[in-house]
């Protein structure tokens, strides 16, 4: 009987020393990802996105969104590059040269053709096990929003939209109505 040679796990200096060729190098569960680029329009829709959080957050002052590309350290054997984050400001001091050493507040993953299902499947796994408390996937095929939050059912989406969504970054703090269109405009 033949057996599957055992996965090596990568370490942080392994991660750290790969090269910036474009690629996209993510260490998830301990086995290295590589995908290409993001498309022009996934670029777009979460660049679209930052332009609307980016001035919420800084005006009420509660933390920091970022944008890809920027090394999310969930764990030892887990280092991310979501499209965008958001830690709220108490939690600021993890953020450092090396990356976001620290679960985001919010994680949000662009679908493309080449993570989908990594983004759907290990992925959100990930985050629940690391404690993001929200993660949103927007499909822009489908020019839905879905939802996941920690406090809910983490294997079902506590909503999924193709037109609005409040965001309260911060519990008890300030509401942003998002309306998809101004971030997927013209993209489905």
């Amino acid at each position: 009987m033949a057996t599957q040679p055992a996965v090596r796990e990568w370490t942080y200096a392994e991660f750290a020393r790969l090269p910036d060729d474009g690629n996209r190098y993510e260490v998830i569960a301990g086995e290295l990802y590589v995908t290409p680029s993001p498309s022009p329009v996934h670029t777009r829709i979460a660049f679209n996105l930052a332009l609307i959080l980016e001035p919420f957050v800084a005006r009420h002052d509660l933390g920091w969104v970022t944008p890809a590309p920027v090394d999310v350290l969930l764990g030892e054997g887990d280092y991310v590059q979501p499209d965008l984050v958001f830690v709220r400001r108490e939690r600021g001091a993890k953020i450092t040269d090396r990356g976001i050493e620290v679960p985001p507040d919010l994680v949000v993953e662009v679908l493309s053709p080449s993570t989908a299902f990594r983004d759907r499947g290990l992925k959100r796994e990930r985050y629940v096990r690391f404690g993001v408390p929200e993660y949103w996937i927007i499909d822009p095929s489908s020019g839905r929003l879905e939802v996941y939050r920690l406090a809910g059912d983490a294997d079902r989406p506590a909503l999924v939209t193709t037109e609005a969504l409040d965001w309260q970054p911060v519990p008890g703090g300030p509401v942003l109505t998002l309306q998809l269109s101004d971030f997927i405009r013209g993209y489905v």
